[in-house]
């Protein structure tokens, strides 16, 4: 009977000690990031065919930080925050920190401010949020643009796994506005400079939001790591030459 019992508290004494089985990434030499390359400055797939953007770069020197490598995969947005810890080590995407999130993931300090935009047909009379009413609104799906677009009263919200797509639609006449955050809002509206317009979300009333990178939720390992590796390359200046480079801010 001691025999059994002494067998019993080491059997418990071993899984309380190594968190019940789960394992930090920080014991990985290798961190599979997931991203959603259709979201231009942040993140787009550059002419080799590889994802690339101030999302990837940034990464990049974060892992570079922590001397780990990084493979990265590119998925569909929505199914990034269900990858984790699964398909996945964490996400970077352009992906603002929710209460919703928050349920699921850990997320790292906040790493970019951004604000919805709204992209309108040049001779839209759009200009308010009780304007956005009943209409048309394309989003990319599982977004903020997306959240916000479903609490307008009224509206017929299509949902789309690409932004461009919710832009190729409204030039076509099948949506009257696509509600998606500042930058890549501005990227498309260039490209149709003579057609579309971009105007600040804060007209409609939408709130600044912050981006942060998506981990699993027990990780805090991981968690300070990447914090004090993004702390480093703010103080050092990497980010801000990162910034110069892929938003021009």
């Amino acid at each position: 009977l001691f025999a059994i019992g002494l067998c019993v508290v080491m059997c418990v004494s071993l899984l309380a000690g190594c968190g019940g089985g789960k394992k930090s990434v920080m014991e990985k030499d290798t961190i599979i990031v997931g991203t959603n390359a259709e979201f231009p400055p942040f993140e787009y797939v550059d002419d080799a065919g590889e994802p690339d953007g101030f999302d990837i770069a940034l990464i990049k020197a974060v892992a570079d930080r922590m001397g780990k490598k990084v493979d990265v995969q590119n998925m569909e947005f929505d199914s990034l925050v269900s990858s984790i810890g699964s398909k996945i080590d964490l996400a970077i995407a352009g992906m603002t920190v929710t209460p919703e999130r928050e349920q699921t993931v850990l997320f790292s300090n906040s790493y970019y401010t951004a604000v919805q935009y709204v992209i309108l047909p040049k001779d839209s009379e759009i200009a308010s949020y009780d304007d956005l009413k009943d209409k048309r609104i394309g989003v990319q799906m599982g977004t903020t643009g997306d959240f916000d677009a479903s609490d307008v009263a009224g509206s017929t919200v299509s949902r789309y796994n690409k932004g461009v797509d919710a832009v190729n639609d409204l030039l076509n006449g099948r949506l009257d506005c696509v509600i998606i955050d500042k930058n890549p809002a501005e990227a498309f509206v260039s490209m149709h400079s003579d057609e579309l317009t971009a105007v600040d979300g804060a007209q409609f009333g939408f709130e600044e939001e912050a981006y942060a990178i998506a981990m699993p939720k027990v990780d805090a390992e991981l968690a300070n790591a990447i914090n004090e590796a993004l702390d480093a390359l703010k103080s050092d200046g990497t980010y801000d030459g990162l910034v110069q480079q892929y938003i021009g801010e």
